[in-house]
């Protein structure tokens, strides 16, 4: 398993292509010899922004970490962001403000603000060449949609302090419309900022383990106790910190207040200096967003869009196409797409982050997880909130990202969405997906049916047929196939699978079983 939430590999994102900084390697063989003579303070799972900032954070301020994650740090959906840095909030402050109260507002931008913040001070710190750039942000209106909306949206940002937002006319690209300017966001390279990022956590002492799978995770008194590798050494912590794009430490209690998106990007080469450089997002609800990457003699446009609930679309092709018609219309300098990438986006049902102690435990194991599509900052505040609470102190936004808060101001949503599990179990009643195994082609899956168990097919480009349980092993949901990845996709809480059963995402982190176990082992 990638404890950061590892893709199946079958798209590669920009920054998985492009040279850059060359991944930190492993410290600590993750063997029972190697871990079991550790006696951290603190174990940090999973190596992506959030569990590397958390470590690095703690790390500096005097604990002792052991970082583990089954593959290379930033292997997981870190490699997939587009690596927007802003204090604008996605669902906008008109809705923050609705569910969390204008100072809640305030909070969240003020916590993102601080977000951008420490990586501009960390990176110059540590000497991070990471293209970190401060840019305007414009958020546009989308076409047929009323301006009102746009003027309460600024109102509601300049009671969540951001007096500086504007109405302009027009944003600097083709739009044809009004939009907001937002000064101070910024972009940054996410790979090489996580490379220097863990190097200076390992500068500092830090211990980091890869290829160390954590299977399970117990609190023992005032001690956590961790098993992780292939030899399922046990370690034991003060506190344990859960990074893993979706939590693995527990069963129900926060992936019920959240559920696992799709997003989908594409880049493509622009000539230099022909786009101005800024972050732009516009308003329709499945919006889109875009921003530059500087190269040596040309610049790449990074854009994302089309998203939807994992699981529930195979129309993968037709989404990256989709973006690169609203990229046209937008920017019509752009020449050909170079990459095109999906990954998930964990959206909490009142629009923050989950980041605190999991209300599972007793107070000692921690979470960061719900980034809503601001993966960067989020995963920096969770460093910065984490870091105050595991040393005892307080944190201004603690109450804010509380993993154990009520959805009572999102109730409907609450209930509609757990309702909606339930959907995912009718595979299990209803026939197949398709009437044989004939009919799945080369490098494609479906879900059939062997006897009246699910069973997940998949035929490689040699035409061998590969077959697992389709049940997944976290609450037992029903995965589908998604084409574009590669992999199977639990639509219930986003464990996600590769094509052999290995676990790819959490929460789960067993693979699916062998086909010929799934009756008597489910």
């Amino acid at each position: 398993m990638q404890q950061s939430g590892q893709s199946s590999g079958a798209t590669t994102s920009v920054w998985m292509d492009r040279g850059g900084a060359a991944m930190p390697v492993g410290t600590v063989a993750p063997t029972a010899a190697g871990l079991g003579a550790l006696q951290p303070d603190v174990i940090v799972v999973g190596a992506g922004i959030a569990g590397v900032t958390t470590a690095y954070l703690l790390q500096r301020s005097g604990k002792s970490v052991l970082l583990l994650d089954d593959g290379p740090p930033g292997g997981g959906e870190t490699g997939r962001t587009t690596a927007h840095l802003s204090n604008v909030i996605d669902d906008r402050f008109t809705e923050i403000e609705r569910l969390h109260s204008e100072s809640g507002a305030c909070m969240a931008a003020d916590s993102h603000g601080a977000a951008i913040d420490t990586i501009e001070r960390i990176a110059r710190e540590e000497d991070i060449d990471c293209g970190f750039a401060r840019l305007d942000g414009y958020l546009m209106l989308a076409p047929g949609q009323d301006p009102a909306g746009l003027d309460r949206e600024r109102d509601a940002a300049r009671r969540a302090g951001l007096d500086d937002v504007e109405w302009l006319d027009a944003p600097p690209i083709r739009h044809p419309g009004p939009c907001l300017r937002f000064p101070r966001q910024a972009r940054i390279h996410a790979l090489d900022y996580l490379a220097g990022l863990t190097r200076a956590f390992l500068a500092r002492g830090g211990a980091l383990a890869t290829g160390a799978h954590v299977s399970t995770i117990r609190q023992d008194g005032e001690r956590v106790r961790v098993e992780a590798g292939p030899d399922h050494a046990l370690v034991e912590a003060d506190a344990v910190v859960v990074a893993t794009n979706s939590p693995i430490s527990d069963r129900f209690a926060i992936h019920s207040k959240q559920a696992p998106h799709r997003t989908y990007a594409i880049s493509l080469r622009v000539p230099k200096g022909s786009v101005s450089d800024a972050l732009y997002w516009d308003t329709l609800d499945t919006y889109h967003y875009a921003r530059l990457q500087p190269e040596a003699d040309h610049d790449r446009l990074i854009v994302g869009g089309e998203d939807h609930k994992t699981g529930e679309a195979r129309d993968m092709a037709e989404r990256w196409a989709a973006l690169e018609a609203w990229t046209r219309a937008h920017f019509p300098q752009a020449g050909a797409v170079e990459h095109r990438w999906s990954g998930q986006v964990m959206e909490p049902f009142d629009g923050l982050a989950f980041i605190g102690p999991d209300p599972a435990y007793g107070g000692r194991v921690f979470v960061a997880t719900g980034d809503s599509g601001m993966g960067m900052t989020h995963g920096t505040i969770a460093g910065l909130v984490l870091c105050e609470l595991i040393h005892g102190s307080g944190s201004p936004w603690a109450a804010l990202y509380d993993p154990g808060r009520k959805m009572t101001n999102k109730l409907g949503t609450y209930l509609r969405e757990n309702l909606d599990v339930a959907r995912h179990f009718l595979p299990y009643v209803q026939g197949p997906e398709l009437e044989g195994e004939d009919r799945i082609e080369p490098g494609q899956g479906a879900v059939l049916k062997s006897g009246v168990w699910p069973v997940a097919v998949f035929r490689d480009k040699s035409g061998v047929l590969h077959r697992r349980s389709a049940i997944c092993p976290h609450l037992k949901c029903v995965v589908r196939w998604n084409p574009g990845e590669r992999s199977w996709d639990c639509p219930c809480h986003g464990s996600r699978f590769a094509v052999d059963g290995t676990v790819l995402n959490g929460p789960a982190t067993q693979p699916l079983a062998p086909v010929e176990d799934s009756a008597s082992k489910n």
